[in-house]
């Protein structure tokens, strides 16, 4: 089997395994959101790195959710030189609690944090200090890999041990998923679509339940078609409350 077909078998395996095991655990997630949404309340993403790609996938697009404050620092984005950068100020602990409360947060608010091995200290920080605020916790991370490892904060917490629901991308400890004869380090990562996948699967349970309430859905249509600039400037002016990005 060549090495694109045994990546995307992985990915389909991957995929249906989240779906079969975890269906129930999405929904929770959504269940949480749409009570905080309901009660005024504010919903973050926070990603480090290549972890951060699923929050700026669910961010301010066509087709996505608008209530959906991301928590970006420019020293964790992958367009910082040196890009060693963020692997530096990942581990940096104390600055995960800079990062929440540099945002408008309160007791209510739920933070959705991706981390693979959670194990390093601005994850872990984000989500001792978004609990302390009485806020709630999802975490997404890869639970087998991160029992394979030590934590990196001084708490000797991971991530999925300081959250209140805990979403497994089921990849393989490193990430990587492809064998490659020549080689001893896999290669072809699978937690960004695992990733994709499910904050893309919790948004739309989050729509199912508030069409069931006859409830608003704030989705942003596409700044490309003739009135999106209208209708999204109309809906975020409506939710001004809940949007912490304009």
């Amino acid at each position: 089997m060549s090495y694109v077909k045994q990546y995307y078998a992985k990915i389909q395996e991957l995929l249906d395994l989240v779906l079969e095991e975890q269906e129930q655990l999405l929904d929770e997630a959504a269940q949480m959101m749409v009570k905080a949404v309901n009660e005024g309340r504010s919903l973050y993403l926070f990603g480090a790195s290549h972890a951060g790609i699923v929050a700026e996938d669910a961010f301010y697009r066509a087709g996505g959710f608008a209530l959906f404050n991301p928590i970006f620092s420019p020293a964790l984005m992958l367009n910082v030189e040196p890009i060693t950068l963020t692997s530096k100020v990942e581990r940096l602990e104390g600055y995960g609690q800079i990062l929440l409360h540099s945002k408008p947060v309160k007791a209510g608010d739920v933070i959705f944090i991706h981390s693979v091995s959670g194990r390093n200290p601005v994850a872990v920080d984000l989500a001792i200090a978004a609990r302390q605020q009485g806020m709630k916790v999802i975490s997404l991370t890869n639970v087998t890999y991160s029992k394979s490892v030590t934590s990196r904060h001084s708490s000797g917490k991971r991530l999925f041990e300081v959250s209140d629901l805990v979403i497994d991308n089921f990849g393989e400890p490193g990430d990587a998923a492809v064998s490659i004869q020549s080689l001893s380090q896999k290669v072809a990562p699978t937690s960004t679509i695992i990733g994709s996948f499910v904050i893309h699967s919790i948004v739309l349970q989050i729509i199912t339940y508030l069409e069931e309430s006859g409830s608003d859905v704030p989705i942003f249509r596409s700044a490309n078609l003739d009135g999106g600039d209208d209708y999204n400037e109309t809906m975020m002016r409506n939710y001004k409350q809940q949007i912490h990005y304009m």
